[in-house]
């Protein structure tokens, strides 16, 4: 029992020390991106974004910018710090040379001596962007997530592309190399196993700017793999922005779709139908509405009249002159002319052919 009790106690501890152990780890968990920039004359801005909109990945965004720093003399900069999600997120490091309020360059216009790279991260990655061949600044990504790379290596298939591009001249050989690409590029970010790389090239496959983009329009009509997409993404990162943007973008592109689709004859014929049917129910109700909206108005205007004046009134519209109207009524014309005048100022006319428009 004794030993069983020491045993007992010593598990208690170490389990303590390791959660105790976690909780700090956790506590003290960050982000450490480096990397290095041409230093050139003057030490340049280096800037940190994150990418909440898809459709900014090109240019630097005011809304999109976490935090900025300066490189050193040899070119080296990093960022640190608790800040970001704890969830994958694209990031975007972003530098250049341009004056920042200079004609809008650098802030979302255009700069020729600017260098960017986007990747995926978390609060607690390490990232690096070490040289490349001859001092390329932002062609490699060293990280310990295993993700971070996967758009970087999209982007290398997409330079493959546009060289294999140049090599094509004739429209027929375009068509072909689009085709190809477009599985290829889709295929290649499906099999990173992460739904924000395949956002990344969707974004590129289905930017209306893009020759490419009528593949889209095709695909989307019969290929399952945009609702996958969606799937995967509501699993992942539900309750973010990548997400509602890519429903919504979605939704119209199949309402556009189905909007531009020609019906059939037969639909064509039930649709008129149906709108010639609409139409005939339409007038008649309004045509209903008229008549008692004008039944109403003649009793509103007869209220008006005296008994001896309505009696006049009914004479007056059945075209009877003033005499017809005295011998039916008893009276003389002297006071068919009366009532004839007083019924003129309350109907506010001045004739018979203005009463008349009243009532008929």
């Amino acid at each position: 029992m004794y030993y069983l009790s020491d045993f007992v106690d010593s598990f208690m501890r170490k389990l303590l020390a390791l959660l105790f152990l976690g909780i700090v780890l956790q506590v003290h968990a960050q982000y450490h991106f480096s990397g290095y920039v041409d230093p050139g004359e003057d030490a340049p801005s280096v800037y940190l974004s994150v990418v909440e909109d898809y459709r900014q990945l090109n240019g630097i965004y005011n809304d999109q910018i976490i935090t900025r720093t300066t490189a050193d003399s040899t070119g080296y900069f990093e960022f640190k710090g608790n800040l970001l999600e704890d969830a994958n997120r694209i990031y975007r490091i972003h530098s250049d040379y341009c004056n920042e309020i200079q004609d809008g360059k650098g802030f979302g216009g255009f700069c020729p001596n600017s260098y960017a790279v986007v990747f995926i991260a978390k609060n607690t990655d390490t990232l690096s962007l070490p040289y490349g061949f001859e001092k390329q600044i932002f062609c490699d990504i060293e990280s310990n997530n295993p993700k971070a790379t996967a758009l970087i290596k999209i982007d290398s298939l997409k330079e493959e592309m546009r060289f294999a591009y140049s090599e094509y001249r004739s429209d027929a050989n375009k068509k072909l190399n689009d085709k190809k690409w477009f599985a290829t590029l889709q295929d290649f970010s499906k099999a990173a196993n992460e739904p924000l790389a395949e956002l990344y090239t969707y974004a590129y496959l289905s930017d209306r700017s893009n020759d490419i983009y009528r593949y889209y329009v095709e695909d989307l009509k019969t290929n399952n793999y945009y609702q996958d997409l969606h799937n995967k993404l509501l699993n992942s990162y539900p309750n973010t922005s990548y997400t509602r943007q890519y429903a919504r973008e979605l939704q119209a592109d199949r309402f556009m779709l189905a909007s531009t689709q020609k019906p059939n004859s037969e639909t064509q014929n039930l649709l008129l139908y149906t709108l010639l049917a609409l139409s005939l129910i339409l007038n008649t109700v309004l045509l209903f509405r008229l008549v008692k909206k004008k039944r109403h108005r003649s009793k509103n205007l007869k209220a008006q009249l005296s008994k001896q004046e309505q009696a006049v009134l009914e004479l007056l519209l059945e075209n009877k002159s003033n005499k017809d109207i005295a011998d039916a009524l008893f009276v003389s014309v002297s006071t068919v002319k009366s009532h004839t005048n007083s019924i003129y100022k309350k109907l506010e006319v001045n004739s018979r052919d203005g009463v008349k428009s009243l009532f008929n």
